[in-house]
């Protein structure tokens, strides 16, 4: 960055203090486009209704309240295809040009039928589309399920949610037709918690663009974890198991692509407070459900399953379907219970047949084209998932150290029993209660759903980042030489924020700045995250642009220059963070407003 007045600068700090203020957070979030904006009115005056959104990795669900009477939840149980449950399915069936036919349960792949080819055919020229969600986090490439070719991720999701958004308005205006959709709902959507503010950013865009939204940076959305939404929706539960106010508590939300932990206690007026910095992983049950695959590879071959999955996307996921309702589910770990079970692979994905070759074509046709799955080959599924979700369980307990009154076990994957006997097992000498509450499949959409009618129930929440910009201070004789610049300055990363601190709902984190030169006309402050403590450069490892915020510097007499103060903060406390930058001298407010570079 050059040193022109003409050109945007970073700040010199000054000094450093701590404020309280409740301004509503906005977007800040990926490598944005360098802009500045009066402070937006975003009150939710006209809010009469609150969804909560659980947007998952298999299933997904919503519920909803009328503002002003948050007693009646209403959990949503009427979708395309199916009644009575709470969740259907994150997925769906596009024809050829990528337009969506199905969503949800119908979009699932059905039985191929042997009699019917050209119905067969018909259906295998449609695409199945499921776990796109999986994109939004840092995978490995190698584990990013597959999409059909020519169809981009963000457009499945934004499909995804333009048909959520629907059912959803449908349903609320059915119930009152009075009310203006969306302008008139506040959408709390939970997100998990190893999500960056990139990813969430980027789910608000695609929002937007599925007409949840009238305005990207609308107030009228809402993020809070997965974790924080379920122990919310537990606080019902507490009195159960006889947890006191201050008794420390943790939530395992196991979903289908991640698992979620944070570790809470009750503070007075039934508020959380979070004690440990949450954490997140990519074991849900989806990858038990990929382990069968890597099984199902070993016997006919690499290659026959990457041409199955290729060409044959529905017949593949239907062998998924057959697993999981016909072994997964039921699967408890007991082998005095356990029959073993075949799958037919002539009947379930007969297209396999045409691309098994060798050895393994001739050990195939042997066993009839039965796959054989006894107890020691499906617990080999789900130990590797299982015990990383222990490991993240110990981990968190050691980071409350030890303290911990009760595990609250939440979402689909919870309702596996083998799960929670391996949890009960390694943790139950340590932890009082481990517990599945009622309808856990349920329990995030119904949380986030409380957050939104609550909010003040979230009293603190842990930082998982550093948050810093940049600054410029004197060069001295130990810095770097190559990092001077002609004017006798360095630009270095200034902490405002240090990752596991624990902040309460918007609070801010404030320092003054002010220009480095008389006749500057313009400040920019460059808002990065890392993953550690500290950073003392900005391209340190692991650090990140998250966003910049531009103020005008209107010009003074030159004897007023050195008073030309900036107050800029960070906000945290909801999921979203605001930047907000104060000219102290004029009063103008700037707040940061950005779009995706995406």
């Amino acid at each position: 960055m050059s040193e022109n007045s003409s050109e945007p600068f970073p700040s010199h700090s000054r000094s450093s203090s701590l404020l309280n203020s409740s301004s509503p957070f906005m977007n800040l979030q990926n490598l944005p486009q360098t802009a500045q904006y009066n402070v937006e009115n975003t009150s939710n005056k006209d809010i009469r209704v609150v969804v909560g959104v659980d947007f998952g990795t298999t299933f997904s669900g919503f519920a909803y309240a009328y503002k002003s009477n948050p007693s009646e939840v209403v959990t949503n149980d009427v979708w395309p295809g199916q009644t009575g449950q709470f969740k259907t399915n994150t997925a769906l069936l596009y024809d050829d040009s990528f337009s969506v036919i199905e969503w949800g349960y119908p979009a699932l792949a059905q039985e191929p039928q042997k009699k019917s080819k050209g119905a067969n055919k018909i259906r295998e020229l449609m695409k199945p589309v499921e776990l796109f969600k999986l994109y939004l986090g840092n995978l490995d490439p190698d584990e990013e399920p597959p999409l059909p070719e020519g169809l981009d991720w963000r457009k499945a999701i934004t499909d995804y949610l333009r048909c959520l958004n629907k059912l959803i308005g449908e349903t609320i205006t059915t119930r009152w037709p009075g009310l203006h959709f969306p302008s008139n709902v506040l959408f709390v959507m939970a997100v998990p918690a190893e999500w960056t503010d990139e990813s969430k950013g980027l789910l608000r865009k695609l929002a937007y663009d599925a007409g949840m939204l009238e305005e990207l940076n609308s107030g009228n959305l809402e993020f809070t974890t997965e974790p924080e939404a379920a122990a919310i929706h537990c606080i019902r539960i507490l009195n159960e198991h006889a947890l006191t106010v201050g008794a420390p508590f943790m939530i395992v939300d196991c979903g289908g692509g991640t698992v979620d932990l944070t570790t809470r206690a009750v503070l007075p007026d039934r508020r959380l407070s979070e004690i440990t910095i949450r954490a997140g992983d990519f074991c849900g049950s989806s990858f038990v459900d990929k382990n069968f695959l890597k099984y199902v590879a070993k016997k006919v071959g690499i290659e026959a399953m990457i041409s199955l999955r290729d060409n044959n996307y529905g017949q593949l996921q239907y062998l998924v379907q057959q697993f999981c309702s016909r072994i997964k589910h039921s699967f408890n770990g007991n082998p005095d219970e356990y029959m073993t079970k075949d799958i037919d692979l002539e009947r379930t994905c007969p297209a396999i047949m045409k691309y098994v070759t060798g050895d393994a074509l001739k050990k195939m046709e042997e066993d009839e084209w039965l796959l054989e799955l006894d107890f020691e080959t499906v617990r080999a599924m789900f130990d590797p998932v299982i015990e990383k979700i222990l490991h993240m369980i110990s981990h968190q307990l050691s980071a409350c150290g030890g303290n911990c009154m009760a595990i609250f076990m939440v979402g689909g994957f919870s309702e596996n029993h083998y799960l929670t006997w391996r949890v009960r097992h390694a943790f139950g000498r340590f932890v009082p209660t481990i517990a599945v509450p009622k309808h856990p499949i349920a329990a995030v959409c119904r949380g986030a759903l409380q957050y939104g009618l609550y909010m003040s129930t979230i009293e603190t929440r842990v930082l998982k980042w550093t948050y810093g910009t940049d600054s410029f201070r004197p060069w001295t004789p130990a810095d770097p030489p190559e990092r001077r610049t002609p004017t006798g300055f360095i630009t270095v990363f200034r902490p405002i924020a240090h990752r596991g601190t624990q902040v309460a709902v918007n609070q801010r984190f404030t320092y003054e700045a002010t220009p480095i030169l008389r006749d500057q006309s313009m400040m920019t402050f460059n808002v990065y995250v890392t993953p550690f403590h500290n950073a003392y450069f900005c391209d340190d490892y692991g650090v990140k642009l998250l966003g910049r915020l531009s103020v005008q510097l209107p010009p003074l007499p030159i004897e007023y220059q050195q008073n030309r103060v900036i107050d800029f903060s960070l906000c945290f406390g909801k999921m979203e963070i605001t930047a907000i930058a104060t000219n102290r001298q004029t009063g103008e407010v700037y707040q940061s407003s950005f779009d995706l570079d995406i």
